[in-house]
């Protein structure tokens, strides 16, 4: 009863989406490989989105055209827990390098 409870607050709170998105940021590179993940980082998950901070518009335009791919790779790791859809956004990709 207790932990049905807890469940549901820190469901709430958004909280299982935190963990959600920190268990994908953990094996990003391993999920996308370290071409992509050079270039694209995940920022957090909202209602099954996964948003994505992207260093440049043509590495977004490029991922967004590789979506399904991405999705596919995504679901084989994560199983019925993975993302449903992207969302990416051009931002700075802080500590990555920018070189490769």
């Amino acid at each position: 009863m207790v932990g049905d409870l807890i469940g549901k607050v820190l469901g709430e709170l958004g909280l299982d989406s935190v963990a959600q998105a920190h268990q994908i940021g953990a094996r990003w590179e391993e999920v996308v490989g370290k071409g992509v993940a050079i270039h694209c980082r995940p920022l957090g998950i909202r209602a099954g989105v996964l948003e994505l901070e992207v260093d440049s518009p043509v590495w977004s335009q490029q991922l967004q055209l590789r979506k399904p791919e991405l999705i596919a790779a995504l679901e084989r790791t994560f199983g019925k827990d993975a993302p449903r859809e992207l969302r990416f956004q051009v931002g700075y990709a802080r500590g990555r390098k920018t070189s490769e």
